[in-house]
C-alpha cells in the first residue's frame, strides 16, 4: 500500500490546542481530521505547564487521528507570545563577476542566500535567536523594488528583509513538548503568518492589509504590503482578558463567563437590543439573576476597544498604518463576538471583516471558524512547502529557511 502525503498543523494556543491533519493529492490538500481541546498549559502563547500541555496536544491529535483513520508522526507548530519581537533590516553584498569583460555578473540562489545572510546578521540578546527572515524586496545597483532578481546582472544586490525573533528556550519548550507526546516537529511558524495563509488573498496582500489575530492570551499583528510582510507584533491583550473582566462584572466564575460571552456576548453597544436579557447562574446556592444583553456589552466593548487601540498604535508606531489599503481582517476566537468587525471598523476606519480559513477541500465546512485560522493555515504554509517571502523560485533545502529550522533543532538536541 503506497503512503499518503500527510501534512499536520498544531495550533497551541492560551486557550485550545487545535489539530489539522489534510493529505495532499493532485487538487491540493484535503481537510481528513480535526482536533479541539481545552488547553490549561499555556500561558499568552508560551507553555507554563510541559505536563498539561503534553496531554492538551496528545488529545487534540487523537481527536484528529480518529477522525482521519491515521497515526500522526509529525507536525507543523505554531508559535507566538509577546516574547516574539521583530525588526526590519537591509543587507549588501558584491555580486559573483562571472563576466570579466563588462564587470557584472548573474544574480543567483546562492547571491540571494549571501544577501539574506547579510541581512540578518544584527545583533541579539545571547537568550534570543532568528525564526524567520522574510525578503521583502531587492535592488540591484540602482534598480529597486525587485521582487525576484534571480537571473538579472548587475554588480551590487540589496536585501530589505523582516526578521523575527523570539527566546530560545521558548520555543525549545514547544519542541519538548511535542516529543513527549511522541511526535516530532516538521516546522516552527509564527502564528500570524500561518494564519494569513488561510483568511487573506493574494490581492489583499499587493494592495495592503493588516491581519489581527485574536487569541485566548495574545493578540498577534501582522501587515502586508506589495506582496511581502511588511510588520510584526504581539500584543498582551486576548479574548481571556475579555471574559476576566465578564467575570468580575457579573460576579460569576470564569467559565460561566465564557459560555455567556460566547453565546450572548456583543461589543458594539449601538446594535443591542436593551430589552433583551440573559438569566445568570448563582453561585454557592444562590438563586440565578438576570441582566439585560446590553449590560454585558457594556463590560465586553471596554476591553475589545482597548485591544483595538493598541493594536493600531503598534502599527502607526511601526510606519505602516498608510500601507492599509485593504483594511483589516479579524480572525481568532475572539473575533467571534458579535459586533466585533463594527466596533473595529469605527475605531480603525478603515474597512474591516472577519476573516473566516479556506483553502483546503474535503473536510473544510468543519474548520470554517475563525478559531482554526492558525492550524489551517499551518497546513497550507506546509503545502507550499517554503517560505514564498524566503525562497524565491527554484530554491531547495539549502535556503536559508532550511538552515534555520535545522539549527532550530539542533539547539533542542543540545538540550534535551
Amino acid at each position: 500500500m503506497a503512503s499518503r502525503d500527510i501534512i499536520v498543523g498544531l495550533d497551541l494556543g492560551t486557550t485550545k490546542v487545535t489539530t489539522i491533519i489534510a493529505e495532499v493529492d493532485d487538487q491540493g490538500a484535503q481537510l481528513i481530521g480535526l482536533g479541539h481541546c481545552e488547553s490549561q498549559g499555556m500561558q499568552r502563547g508560551v507553555v507554563i505547564n510541559i505536563e498539561k500541555t503534553v496531554e492538551a496536544i496528545k488529545e487534540s491529535v487523537l481527536q484528529a487521528e480518529r477522525m482521519a483513520g491515521l497515526q500522526v508522526e509529525s507536525v507543523i507548530a505554531g508559535i507566538a507570545g509577546d516574547h516574539i519581537h521583530s525588526m526590519n533590516s537591509k543587507g549588501v553584498i558584491a555580486i559573483s563577476r562571472r563576466n570579466v569583460k563588462d564587470r557584472t555578473g548573474e544574480i543567483t540562489q546562492a547571491d540571494v542566500d549571501r544577501v539574506v545572510e547579510a541581512a540578518k546578521a544584527v545583533n541579539l540578546p545571547m537568550d534570543r535567536e532568528v525564526l524567520h527572515v522574510l525578503p521583502q524586496e531587492f535592488a540591484v545597483d540602482d534598480q529597486k523594488h525587485i521582487k525576484d532578481p534571480i537571473g538579472m546582472a548587475g554588480v551590487r544586490l540589496e536585501a530589505d528583509v523582516h526578521i523575527i525573533t523570539g527566546q530560545v528556550a521558548l520555543a525549545q519548550n514547544i519542541y519538548r513538548c511535542v516529543e513527549r507526546a511522541g511526535m516530532r516537529v516538521r516546522d516552527l511558524v509564527l502564528e500570524p503568518l500561518a494564519s494569513s495563509y488561510s483568511v487573506i488573498s493574494e490581492d489583499e496582500r499587493d494592495i495592503g492589509v493588516g491581519l489581527l489575530d485574536m487569541g485566548g492570551g495574545t493578540s498577534d499583528i501582522a501587515v502586508f504590503h506589495e506582496g511581502s510582510i511588511r510588520m510584526t507584533s504581539v500584543i498582551g491583550l486576548g479574548g481571556e482578558n475579555v471574559t476576566r473582566d465578564l467575570s468580575i462584572g457579573l460576579r460569576t466564575p470564569f467559565d460561566q463567563a465564557e459560555r455567556i460571552k460566547l453565546a450572548h456576548g456583543h461589543c458594539y453597544l449601538p446594535n443591542v437590543e436593551r430589552q433583551e436579557e440573559v438569566e445568570i447562574p448563582g453561585i454557592g446556592g444562590r438563586p440565578p439573576t438576570r441582566v439585560s444583553r446590553q449590560q454585558i456589552a457594556e463590560f465586553i466593548q471596554p476591553r475589545m476597544e482597548e485591544l483595538f487601540e493598541l493594536a493600531m498604535a503598534e502599527m502607526r508606531k511601526a510606519n505602516v498604518w498608510e500601507m492599509l489599503n485593504g483594511g483589516i481582517v479579524l480572525t481568532g476566537g475572539a473575533s467571534e463576538i458579535e459586533g466585533a468587525a463594527e466596533l473595529a471598523q469605527e475605531i480603525f476606519e478603515l474597512p474591516v471583516k472577519v476573516g473566516q480559513p479556506t483553502g483546503l477541500g474535503g473536510l473544510m465546512e468543519t474548520a470554517r471558524s475563525p478559531i482554526y485560522a492558525t492550524g489551517v493555515g499551518l497546513v497550507l504554509y506546509g503545502l507550499e512547502g517554503r517560505d514564498p517571502f524566503l525562497a524565491m523560485e527554484g530554491a531547495d533545502e539549502s535556503t536559508v529557511f532550511r538552515k534555520i529550522l535545522r539549527r532550530m533543532r539542533a539547539w533542542f538536541e543540545d538540550f534535551f
